[in-house]
Formats: structure tokens, C-alpha cells, sequence
């Protein structure tokens, strides 16, 4: 089967960063789905283990972790999906990625496809609806009541991209939190705002003053999706008593939890392969939710994500779309489709 690997870890405009591979065709068995994949989309975290993660015993490594398609063949203890089922998922992380023309995952983190979207728009979905999802309700909660605040305030930081572009959907549609992005270009800021945000404040100014622009004295929640310690100072000040951060990203310098203790201000990680990587008991959650945010989608009150096509599966356009995100400057997801 057709797939694209590397080798070495190189910089995303070398020409052998990804190549074009051929591999042997997987055989589902378990709990495994077989996929023929039919779209993907590309995630800072496909950049990060091609520049950290150096194939051994001379095998190519297999990126990719957002894909949509079609279940051709099933393990001897699959329930929830037959051949012939579109499907769309992240799938894991110690596993090989879904930049390949088939693809075995767990059927337990996989969801049924909305069925009014293309394969391409599905494929912009998983990851990122996964980890927002969990970010709001696994992590913050924020479904459930909180009456130590006068209201629910959630400031998400860096909220044009990925995730934040799902992110602000879900928050707006599930919970009953005001909505604060922060952006800084005229086209990210008109992109939060299209996509649920009540408030759109510039996070290249100080926090404080933006905040007191628009007539908000403190957030109750903190979603950081980028930088957070450039900004960890100003969240914890623009937290409430009894607040809570959460983050996503990697902090290249340790945060000091001290000055949480004074507003008892609660810190949260969020990895949504955490519960594929141990095997938790409630991995199944993933699945559950692809499916709630399949109704969603089908209902009209969520939108896909996909924000360029870069045109078919093939090394030289994963290539362009790892050169893109690291850049930093992408809005939505980048989709490829095809082999």
C-alpha cells in the first residue's frame, strides 16, 4: 500500500523530511478496524515527532493522526462498526499514523462520520474536537454548575487554530460560559468571532488592559492553546478565586505552581492520547463523543474546520502543510485528500 514516512528527522523543506513509501497491507485482528483512509488532516503534533522521534532498525516512521474513510475489514472482536461504515478519528500515538492508503485503529476512538460532510471536512475534525472536548468537560467541567463564580467567564488563549476553532463552537453550543478569544490578525480575530466567541481581544497587548476594554474584571476559566508561559503571569492575575487553567502546549521552561496557592487556582493538562496510551478504562469516552459530535454536525451546529486543501496524500504536500504549521500562522486545519 501507498504511505509517507521518513527516515530522519530533517527540517520540513528537505526533500526527504517525507517521502513516498510503499508498506505492506495491515491486517486488522481484536478490536482493530481496518480503514481505507480517504482523507487526513496535519497537526502540530505530526511536526514535533517527526523533529523529536528517530525511526530505529532502519523501519520508516508513519505520521498522521486525524483521518476519515471507509471500514473495510474488521478484528474477530469489533461491535460497533461492519465493512462499508465511514468513520473518522486521531486515533494513537504509539501506533503507526494514518499518512498511509490503509490504516488499523481501535474501534473504541473511532466515530461514526457525519454523514453531511466530505471526507476532507471530516478529517479536520477528530484530534482537535477531541482535545477541546476534553479540555471543556473532562477537564474544566464546564457543563457542570459553578457557583463559587458570579458567572462562567472562559478566556481561550490562541484560539484561531485547531483546536481553538472547534473549541469555540462547542463551548458555545454546551456550556452557558461568556467566550473571549484572543487574536491578533484582522482575519484570525473575524474567524473567532464567525465561530462563537462573544468578545475577541488582542493578545499582543497586556492582558489587563484588554480585558477592562471590554468591561470583564475576571475570567473563572482559562483555556492557554499557545504560549503559555509567556502568559502564565497575566492568567493568574485575571483568574477569579478558585479558578482554572488549562493548557495544551509544552512549556520549554518548568511553571512555578506557588502563585496558584493564594486564589487556590486549579492547573490542568490536556493529552488526548492519554487514555489510548494506558489502555484507561473510559477510552471508549472517545468514541462516544465523536458519535455526540457527529449529531451535532448533522444538526447544523457545529461546522467543520477544514481551512486549505493542499490537494492529494503525497509527501511533497505533507511536506508544505508541516512547513505551514510550524510557522505558526495557520487558521483551521489543514486537509489533504486522495492518494
Amino acid at each position: 500500500m501507498q504511505a509517507i514516512g521518513y527516515y530522519q528527522s530533517l527540517p520540513a523543506d528537505h526533500p526527504e523530511a517525507l517521502l513516498d513509501i510503499e508498506l505492506p497491507m495491515p491486517v486488522a485482528t481484536g478490536f482493530d478496524l481496518l480503514v481505507k483512509v480517504e482523507a487526513i488532516a496535519a497537526n502540530p503534533v505530526d511536526y514535533k515527532i517527526r523533529q523529536r522521534r528517530t525511526p530505529v532498525d532502519g523501519k520508516a516512521e508513519v505520521l498522521g493522526w486525524d483521518a476519515a474513510g471507509t471500514v473495510v475489514a474488521v478484528g474477530e472482536n469489533v461491535t460497533l462498526f461492519a465493512p462499508g461504515d465511514t468513520v473518522y478519528y486521531a486515533g494513537a500515538l504509539n501506533r503507526p499514523g494514518a499518512n498511509s492508503e490503509f490504516h488499523l485503529v481501535d474501534e473504541r476512538l473511532v466515530g461514526r462520520k457525519p454523514s453531511n460532510l466530505s471526507f476532507a471536512e471530516a478529517a479536520a475534525l477528530p484530534l482537535t474536537a477531541i482535545t477541546a472536548w476534553e479540555l471543556l468537560f473532562d477537564r474544566l467541567q464546564l457543563d457542570k454548575p459553578a457557583p463559587q463564580f458570579a458567572k462562567k467567564v472562559l478566556l481561550v488563549s490562541g484560539a484561531a487554530g485547531g483546536v481553538g476553532s472547534i473549541l469555540l463552537q462547542l463551548a458555545r453550543e454546551l456550556t452557558d460560559a461568556t467566550i473571549i478569544a484572543t487574536a491578533s490578525r484582522p482575519q484570525s480575530q473575524q474567524w473567532v468571532r464567525d465561530l462563537g466567541a462573544h468578545y475577541v481581544i488582542n493578545h499582543q497587548l497586556p492582558l489587563a488592559d484588554e480585558l477592562k476594554r471590554i468591561g470583564i474584571q475576571q475570567v473563572s476559566h482559562v483555556i492557554s492553546l499557545v504560549d503559555t508561559a509567556r502568559y502564565y503571569a497575566e492568567f493568574i492575575e485575571a483568574l477569579a478565586p478558585q479558578g482554572k487553567l488549562a493548557l495544551i502546549d509544552d512549556p520549554a521552561e518548568a511553571l512555578d505552581i506557588r502563585p496558584l496557592k493564594l486564589k487556590s487556582l486549579s492547573l490542568h493538562w490536556e493529552l488526548m492520547f492519554t487514555r489510548s496510551l494506558f489502555q484507561t478504562p473510559d477510552q471508549i469516552a472517545q468514541h462516544q463523543l465523536l458519535n455526540q459530535l457527529s449529531t451535532l454536525v448533522e444538526q447544523g451546529k457545529i461546522n467543520s474546520t477544514q481551512g486549505e486543501l493542499l490537494g492529494k496524500i503525497n509527501a511533497a504536500n505533507l511536506r508544505r502543510a508541516h512547513q505551514q504549521l510550524e510557522s505558526g500562522q495557520t487558521i483551521g486545519k489543514l486537509v489533504l485528500a486522495g492518494f
